[in-house]
């Protein structure tokens, strides 16, 4: 019978498999057929037909890897469903890209190579689709193994591969390549120290306090307001900059203005949710549910209007080259191209999202609404003082360094708890075991405030002994080291961030060199 379950069971995976690969094929088999119906035929339609192939092939891709960080911490925190998450991101992934996603986009991606460098026509539309491909293939394999890397940096990394092969090594900006560079050590330092920072704070003057509730009332609209302020500013710098030109003041002020309405609206809010619940931490969780589905629309629909340029910029940029006869570093968006896009992004998520949002949402760390919520202030947040300090930064390496900041602050707080309690054991060994279980329990249901003050009271009346000699302390820190976050996904994802942008540049030469090889008479 056992056997029996587990053939059912490898067929119903590989029936789900069958499906979401069929469908997938169905997308691109699509775009195919129109392309081919608006094409004139000869070189140039066979090219903008294998273009647009591939570029529906990459925004699957990005669907499938890069907006598991919009939801993945809702998910993982239980904030809302698996589905209602694929839908709620799909909804807003494909609306960022329609409504804000702009009428003009960048062909050459952060501007790391020339284009006036390319010899000629032809060479531009190899050099982009190798690119195109070459970030497609390495998105989709990362995806396979699991490890959430940049869309952007795999673009990048695309076309400075194939502008290399194409033209030789002058044509790169290796000012640009520095940056980017620098932004796998700043993105997710930046993300990981505000999103430990914000669960920091929620600790110290909420769910460390010995009357949760009542701090919950006075902290938790103030917290949701400031995250509104952050979403409205990061939306109007970069949700919505192309149907809403601002300057960083004015949008800083549309901010304050949503948050004020929002702190309104959620104070008494709070103050009538709070009065059916209990004083525990999980009421406090329950407060962030809210906010936490509205951070996963808005991330999505932020993410959307950028990212899905990485996925038709290449695309508009052969369109441009076959219609208008000219090599670009800018070329306008035709409603199909970014369709393309948009569509493909929404069904890569619903297809082959599901994986990356486990890993992001509770694979690396176990995640719950607070947590979860850092994470969202991080990203919003992170980007805002990035882009005005003229830092780069990667949206995806912000969230996964969000949700490894809380796991390792988990990690130093519940070490420092053990090893705080194993101490007041070895001051009390002589006393009564009753007595000591006693003073326990007054001490973990104590605030910090009056934690702090047990401690050194129980110090000065150990004055001029050491409770443990410096080699005991640190093989008590051994001994009660706690492990929150799992090394090998660290491991795994810094790997994969490192190696995407010459990997990704490493497969677009080779593809170049075989169009090209494939192309020529």
């Amino acid at each position: 019978m056992l056997r029996t379950d587990r053939v059912e069971s490898a067929m119903q995976l590989n029936r789900n498999e069958l499906f979401r690969l069929g469908t997938a094929l169905i997308f691109i088999v699509g775009i195919m057929l129109f392309t081919i119906a608006r094409t004139d035929g000869g070189v140039d339609g066979i090219l903008l037909v294998v273009a647009a192939m591939i570029g529906g092939y990459m925004a699957l891709n990005i669907g499938a890897n890069d907006v598991a960080n919009n939801v993945g911490p809702a998910v993982g925190s239980h904030a809302i469903t698996l589905t209602g998450a694929i839908i709620i991101a799909a909804c807003f992934e494909a609306g960022g890209a329609l409504i804000a996603g702009g009428d003009v986009v960048g062909t050459i991606k952060k501007g790391i190579i020339d284009p006036e460098l390319v010899a000629d026509r032809a060479t531009f539309i190899w050099l982009m689709t190798a690119a195109l491909l070459a970030a497609a293939v390495w998105l989709n394999f990362a995806t396979a193994i699991g490890a959430p890397v940049s869309t952007t940096h795999s673009i990048v990394g695309g076309v400075l591969g194939a502008g290399i092969a194409a033209s030789g090594w002058d044509i790169a900006n290796w000012n640009q390549v520095g940056m980017i560079a620098a932004s796998w050590v700043i993105s997710p330092l930046l993300g990981g120290l505000i999103a430990a920072l914000f669960l920091y704070i929620i600790k110290r003057t909420i769910t460390y306090k010995s009357d949760m509730l009542t701090a919950a009332n006075r902290m938790v609209p103030v917290l949701v307001a400031l995250m509104a302020w952050a979403f409205g500013t990061y939306l109007m710098l970069k949700g919505v900059k192309q149907l809403i030109r601002v300057d960083f003041v004015t949008a800083v002020l549309i901010g304050l203005g949503i948050a004020a309405v929002i702190y309104a609206i959620m104070r008494p809010f709070i103050a009538r949710t709070t009065r059916n619940l209990s004083n525990q931490k999980s009421s406090v969780n329950d407060l962030f549910t809210i906010p936490l589905i509205f951070a996963a629309a808005l991330l999505s629909f932020a993410h959307g209007a950028n990212d899905v340029a990485n996925a038709v910029g290449p695309l508009a940029g052969i369109n441009e080259a076959i219609v208008g006869g000219a090599v670009t570093s800018k070329a306008a968006i035709p409603i199909w191209v970014m369709a393309v896009g948009a569509v493909g992004i929404a069904l890569g998520l619903a297809l082959y999202g599901p994986k990356l949002i486990r890993t992001v949402g509770s694979e690396i760390t176990e995640l719950d609404k607070t947590r979860a919520f850092c994470i969202a202030m991080a990203a919003a947040l992170t980007v805002i003082v990035a882009s005005q300090l003229g830092l780069p930064v990667s949206s995806t390496h912000i969230a996964v360094g969000g949700v490894f900041g809380v796991g390792f602050l988990r990690e130093y707080i519940k070490s420092g708890y053990a090893r705080t309690i194993q101490e007041i054991r070895d001051h009390h060994a002589d006393n009564d075991p009753d007595e000591v279980d006693a003073f326990l329990a007054r001490f973990a249901e104590a605030d910090v405030t009056t934690k702090g003050e047990m401690l050194r009271a129980m110090k000065q009346q150990a004055a001029g002994t050491k409770l443990l000699a410096k080699r005991e302390r640190r093989g008590l820190g051994q001994v009660h080291r706690i492990e929150l976050v799992k090394r090998t996904l660290l491991l795994k994802i810094a790997a994969a961030w490192v190696i995407t942008v010459p990997l990704a540049g490493s497969l677009a030469a080779m593809f170049f060199f075989m169009i090209r090889g494939m192309m020529l008479p």
